[in-house]
């Protein structure tokens, strides 16, 4: 299935009315809401793909409509940040054309409009804090949503830096972050911070049965388990074959110290096809020595694919710790340079697995 597909099928964070997992978060917004002692700054954080923004537009929506429509049985204090997509707010916010709203991501590199821009610059943040100075058109709060924050070079984190040291009335910055240790500390002592969590397994299968209703249980599962609680990564795993090639992945794996030659270069002729193949496999080869090295540390993982905590133990033991963690860090950054300075990437792929065979080759013929 092609990631077009699937995009296709999953509504933006603009127009996803509903959210799960993140029931805490919105708990302490609504607290900050009712108490009268809402912040004029959040910093939304949490690892990628879990939610974020789709919760930030849902305070959006929330705080534009004057307090959604999630009130009590009796008429009381909102329960929820829900809005219904009939709402007019929403339907406003998802088309862009709300008056008191505004969204800052990364502009287009090109007039063609092909690529985005590898970071925020500042033409895409001038005018926020003009826009959140204006009295809302519609006699309540001014939003702006920054998605990802971590992406502002330096000279548009200064200019947001100047709207978060004189905050307008009734006017809300939402930062999205997924590394808010990349953010300029004076940005992140200037807002208040909800940290989202990653989702629990059974939120992230119960979001891929309502995108991919034909993904088998198993399957569906076994997606979860290597997404760790990111329904972004997950459905990206699915688009890409993800859980296929972990499986090839695998059994490579499994043959180490004697992986036949045909079979590995099969697997990184495959993956070297296309830019979003080799991304995954990368990603996946480089979580798995991660994860192995962590087990090697005391550390146990869950199993995707039965045999593999097994396999785990044994490359550890036969490599060793140290050596182990020599080839993670060697293959990341084999797969890193892959993608800054467009190196051959079968041969990465191949290197990152011959790595693993000399080290324990070597180990065995010490002992």
């Amino acid at each position: 299935m092609a990631a077009s597909d699937i995009d296709d099928d999953i509504p933006s964070p603009r127009l996803t009315a509903d959210l799960l997992g993140h029931e805490a978060a919105e708990r302490a917004f609504l607290a900050a809401w009712t108490g009268g002692r809402l912040a004029h700054s959040w910093l939304i954080t949490g690892p990628k793909g879990i939610g974020k923004a789709t919760f930030a537009y849902r305070i959006a929506r929330f705080v534009l409509s004057g307090g959604g429509d999630g009130g009590g049985l009796f008429g009381g204090p909102p329960e929820s940040l829900h809005v219904d997509p009939g709402h007019p707010v929403f339907r406003r916010v998802a088309a862009g054309g709300h008056a008191d709203f505004k969204s800052v991501e990364r502009g287009w590199s090109d007039d063609k409009k092909n690529r985005l821009r590898g970071e925020i610059i500042v033409e895409d943040v001038r005018g926020v804090g003009a826009f959140l100075s204006l009295t809302p058109a519609e006699g309540g709060w001014r939003v702006v949503i920054v998605d990802a924050a971590d992406e502002m070079n330096r000279s548009s984190a200064n200019a947001i830096l100047k709207v978060l040291e004189e905050p307008p009335r009734n006017a809300l910055l939402l930062l999205v972050s997924h590394s808010p240790g990349r953010l300029l500390p004076t940005i992140r002592s200037r807002c208040r911070r909800l940290a989202l969590g990653p989702l629990e397994d059974s939120v992230v299968v119960t979001l891929l049965r309502r995108h991919l209703p034909d993904l088998a249980e198993a399957d569906a599962q076994a997606v979860a388990r290597l997404a760790e609680g990111s329904i972004g990564r997950a459905l990206a795993l699915a688009a890409q074959g993800g859980l296929e090639l972990y499986r090839e992945m695998i059994a490579l794996l499994s043959a180490v110290p004697g992986i036949e030659a045909a079979a590995l270069h099969g697997f990184a002729d495959k993956v070297a096809r296309g830019d979003d193949l080799f991304r995954t496999a990368a990603d996946l080869l480089t979580w798995w020595l991660a994860a192995a090295a962590r087990a090697g540390a005391g550390r146990p993982a869950g199993e995707v694919v039965p045999g593999e905590a097994a396999l785990r133990r044994r490359l550890v033991h036969a490599a060793g710790l140290d050596r182990w963690v020599e080839v993670w860090d060697k293959t990341r950054h084999l797969c890193d340079r892959a993608e800054a300075v467009n190196l051959d990437r079968k041969q990465v792929i191949l290197d990152a697995f011959l790595s693993l065979e000399r080290q324990c080759r070597s180990i065995a013929a010490i002992t």
